[in-house]
């Protein structure tokens, strides 16, 4: 509950506070700005003033009012205090002390007079005391000037002539108009304070201002985190260490959303690059299985049927030609056997004959059995030289006897490739080779599959026929080279002739079939080594990518040497990185069969070197 601190009365209100400084105070009690009188009317203090104070009120034009005594209350209350403190500065806190203490005055002085029957005794104190205060304040207004920062402008009347020329026209107008306010009140409009001075108010307003521009020039530091402002560095910091160390706020829920969205756009680029990885993926399959023929195309049978009509559409082949070779083909695919059209016999002997008589010196041969050569068809081109090097390997072995037995099923003919398909899967029906089979899915008829190594061991293992995979699975040799498969290789051939006690000869026809060459994308047929006086050797090879025209030629005198450069192969022509050949060593017997079927579950083929 509010309390006087003039009388210490306690009020039930800030209502009941205006109204009792206004009725118990500010009416009640009135003093004389000059001199020590206090406790008499309006009317006395004006006689008073007028006698006791004439030569001081002619010479200040002071006109005696309510509004005015208040005014010179409060400015001989200011230069009072002024004085006693021995300071001039007019800081912010002397001056809210000032305006606080003239606003206590002037409540408890609104109301000036003299009491009736004042003696001339009490007029001459009060002259001698108004003297005093006047030159008193005559000295403290003559320093204030040069020592404050700016006049007061609630007693201009105190401060020398100088202070009362420096107010503006508008200010003079502005005092006229407030001062033509007699008896009014002036309520504070940022607190509860109620003036009757309107000069008064005014300085009370400015500090309340003054106050607020001063707080306003304080450096303020902003969370980054919510919109809470601190006053200083220090506590920003622990401000924003709470944030980190307790709960998430709008600024962290905004970073869990962000978070969340580039997790999202994450995941949806990865899923689109695992699409897009998946569609190409099913793209290079189904190019490989267009490459090797697994793409359900068709087989040999159809691509010659399509080899016959760009024949006919080109002019090249008319149509009643065109039907007689279908037919003729039907017919060979019907019987099992090849029709021998793209067949070279006789071979091994030219190239015989060949070295015998154009042999340099020192130069040492050694050559394979009789082999025939197979060229691809137009029904096989681009992918059937697997079998045709089978059916050159065939072709030697059918000529020895020891595989007559073996072979009698295929003896005295050469199997067309859809055949030699059909022995395949035949080969894996038994058991041989179930990796290689589940790769072809265990179908090769009417397809145009490549067939590599795997597939030739896989057909002579099912025929009780003893053969070998040799891998040589890096170069071992300059630039890429293979010195070792050369050496290799000249040591199969020429290993039987030189167990006897006499020199070989410089050209060995041996009796060795030939040996199967693979390699990535192709595959030939190795029929001799050639080993020369500087110890460099090549290898004679029979590829099925060679027209029947042209190995024909091999067979014409004329033409043989050209031919024979032809088949010749240096170190420097065979720079695959990975050769596997597979060898013809004899034949099987049934127990020895049954368990190459039981090893050939994970086949291996022998590493060299």
């Amino acid at each position: 509950m509010p309390f006087c601190e003039i009388c210490s009365e306690v009020l039930e209100s800030d209502s009941d506070m205006r109204t009792h400084l206004l009725l118990s105070h500010l009416e009640n009690e009135m003093s004389c700005p000059f001199c020590s009188l206090s406790g008499v009317s309006y009317d006395d203090l004006h006689f008073h003033i007028c006698t006791a104070h004439k030569e001081t009120d002619s010479q200040h034009s002071v006109v005696p009012s309510a509004t005015g005594n208040a005014r010179r209350s409060s400015a001989v209350t200011e230069i009072t205090i002024t004085s006693a403190k021995g300071t001039s500065e007019y800081s912010p806190a002397v001056r809210k002390k000032r305006v606080t203490q003239a606003s206590s005055e002037a409540s408890g002085h609104h109301a000036l007079c003299l009491k009736n029957g004042a003696t001339a005794s009490n007029a001459g104190t009060a002259l001698t005391q108004g003297a005093t205060s006047r030159e008193e304040a005559s000295r403290t207004a003559v320093a204030a000037p040069s020592r404050t920062k700016k006049p007061l402008r609630h007693a201009p009347n105190f401060l020398g002539r100088q202070a009362q020329e420096e107010p503006s026209k508008h200010h003079k107008s502005k005092q006229q108009h407030l001062s033509s306010k007699k008896g009014h009140k002036f309520t504070c409009p940022m607190c509860t304070l109620v003036c009757a001075d309107c000069f008064i108010l005014q300085e009370h307003v400015e500090l309340h201002l003054q106050d607020q521009a001063e707080c306003e020039g304080v450096q303020k530091y902003e969370c980054p985190l919510c919109s809470v402002t601190c006053v200083d560095s220090s506590s920003l910091q622990e401000h924003v260490e709470l944030h980190l160390e307790y709960g998430p706020t709008a600024s962290e829920g905004d970073s869990c959303r962000d978070l969340r969205l580039a997790r999202k756009l994450q995941e949806e680029e990865e899923q689109k690059r695992k699409a897009e990885g998946s569609r190409q993926e099913a793209e290079d399959f189904k190019q490989l299985q267009r490459q090797f023929g697994l793409d359900n195309g068709g087989g040999y049978r159809r691509q010659m049927e399509r080899s016959l009509e760009r024949a006919v559409s080109q002019g090249r082949l008319t149509p009643a030609d065109f039907h007689r070779k279908r037919v003729e083909m039907m017919e060979s695919l019907a019987s099992g056997m090849d029709d021998g059209r793209t067949q070279t016999t006789g071979l091994l002997a030219v190239v015989y004959e060949f070295y015998q008589r154009e042999a340099c010196a020192g130069t040492h041969v050694w050559l394979c059995a009789d082999t025939d050569h197979y060229s691809t068809s137009a029904g096989d081109r681009g992918w059937g030289c697997g079998y045709r090097n089978f059916q050159m390997l065939l072709s030697s072995l059918q000529r020895m006897e020891q595989y007559n037995t073996a072979l009698n099923t295929l003896r005295g003919s050469i199997p067309s490739i859809p055949q030699v398909q059909a022995l395949i899967e035949a080969a894996w029906a038994e058991g041989v080779d179930p990796q290689g089979a589940s790769h072809f899915s265990g179908r090769l008829q009417g397809t145009r599959a490549w067939i590599g190594a795997t597939e030739i061991y896989a057909v002579l293992t099912a025929h009780q026929v003893r053969a070998r995979i040799f891998d040589f699975h890096q170069p071992t040799g300059p630039s890429g080279t293979h010195p070792k498969l050369f050496e290799w290789v000249k040591n199969y051939f020429s290993l039987p002739s030189s167990r006897g006690s006499r020199l070989p000869p410089r050209v060995v026809k041996t009796t060795l079939p030939p040996i199967y060459l693979q390699h990535q994308g192709h595959s030939r047929s190795i029929v001799g080594v050639e080993q020369r006086r500087n110890g460099s050797m090549c290898l004679l090879l029979l590829d099925p990518g060679s027209s029947p025209a042209e190995m024909r030629k091999l067979l014409t005198q004329n033409a043989a040497s050209a031919s024979i450069t032809h088949m010749r192969k240096f170190p420097g022509h065979l720079k695959h990185r990975q050769y596997q050949m597979v060898l013809v060593e004899g034949l099987l017997s049934p127990e020895e069969k049954q368990i190459r079927i039981l090893n050939s579950k994970t086949l291996h083929a022998e590493r060299i070197p």
